[in-house]
């Protein structure tokens, strides 16, 4: 099974073939509870245990220190709610990027504390300096993803994580744009993750590091170590395991061809009047490329685009509403209407997307033109 041709929209994007026969010959091998203690439940157990072996060997942490969720949103929500319960005693705000996923920046502005947003530059990267401003040893925790999902540009995790080790404050990363696609982060005190970002099917991951100061749930959830109030799907946790082994068996290529094809269009988009390229031109994600047209709203373009049988996005990439603007463009100083944003979903689910990207760098003035008539014309 092979992902729809034109689709450059991988948020997210299929599942792998592998994953989905994993996933569904489990379904006759680990249907039981792996707490129970029949055959059956022991048989589960065991191959939950292999599934957080395989994520935990190929994040290079601990399998103690990996736990599995219904979703990225939970499995960041439950990070968040542990490092709060575990710190609680601390009286600063929270520290965090502002153009964090809208999903943490929901939860931390939901507090009893407004947190404490950093400013990043005109890529996206973290102002390194504000951050070293706004952390102290009253900070219960800080927040910085690993790379921005919308613009792709990665932030300076080592030189951050120095910040937040010098004042004793645990540093969670949210690497659910870019765990399989980019280099595995190693600068986190708490990291979270998808299995959608990797071509599986949807389960959160959450790694505390040993020796964080965290509190799971209370009262005392039976799952996932106190840290999930929901059991794990075992045959989920299988097929997540199974297309990480897949994936990151071909990253380095597959790295290499995505980011090849998203030079082609960065440059494309660049040659066009009045187009503004988003996002560091070279630190960044693979996979990822944003870029504004002025005169024109985003969801006009990604319609014409879609008659033209070629699927992209526009607006947020992180809220429920995809025509909401961008959050992470407005804080970048960016034009927040007429955004188009490209993930490119992997070769092995979309075999012709180097086809699909060739046809929308072929076609993409055209599309702007017309968009643009049409909003001059008032239509």
């Amino acid at each position: 099974m092979t992902g729809p041709s034109g689709l450059l929209d991988a948020t997210p994007g299929p599942v792998l073939p592998q994953a989905l026969e994993t996933l569904a010959a489990a379904h006759s091998l680990a249907w039981a509870d792996p707490t129970a203690r029949h055959a059956a439940g022991r048989r589960s157990r065991a191959l939950l245990d292999r599934a957080r072996e395989v994520v935990a060997a190929g994040l290079a942490v601990r399998p103690d220190e990996v736990t599995f969720h219904a979703s990225g949103d939970q499995a960041a929500r439950s990070a968040l709610e542990a490092l709060a319960r575990g710190r609680r005693r601390l009286g600063g705000p929270v520290v965090a990027s502002a153009v964090e996923h809208s999903s943490i920046l929901r939860w931390l502005r939901a507090g009893e504390r407004p947190p404490s947003l950093v400013a990043v530059s005109p890529t996206g990267a973290v102002d390194l300096a504000a951050w070293a401003e706004a952390v102290d040893a009253q900070t219960p925790f800080a927040v910085l993803q690993s790379a921005n999902q919308e613009v792709g540009t990665r932030q300076p995790l080592a030189e951050a994580r120095a910040v937040t080790r010098a004042a004793g404050v645990p540093l969670l990363v949210d690497a659910r744009a870019g765990l399989g696609r980019d280099a595995v982060p190693t600068d986190f005190d708490v990291l979270v993750g998808d299995a959608t970002s990797w071509g599986g099917p949807r389960l959160g991951v959450l790694v505390v590091r040993t020796g964080t100061r965290v509190a799971p749930h209370h009262p005392p959830s039976p799952h996932e170590g106190g840290f999930a109030l929901d059991p794990v799907e075992v045959p989920t946790a299988l097929a997540a395991a199974e297309a990480w082994q897949q994936v990151t068996a071909h990253q380095q290529d597959e790295g290499g061809r995505a980011r090849a094809l998203v030079d082609r269009i960065r440059s494309a988009a660049a040659d066009l009047e009045d187009v503004d390229v988003v996002g560091d031109p070279q630190d960044r994600l693979p996979h990822v490329c944003t870029f504004s047209v002025l005169y024109v709203d985003g969801e006009t373009i990604v319609d014409e685009l879609a008659r033209r049988g070629l699927a992209v996005a526009s607006g947020s990439a992180c809220t429920a509403d995809t025509l909401e603007p961008s959050h992470v463009l407005a804080a970048m100083g960016a034009l927040t209407q007429g955004n188009v944003r490209i993930t490119l979903p992997l070769d092995a689910v979309v075999p012709d997307r180097e086809a699909a990207v060739e046809r929308l760098v072929a076609e993409l003035g055209d599309v702007v033109r017309q968009c643009r008539e049409r909003i001059a014309a008032g239509h």
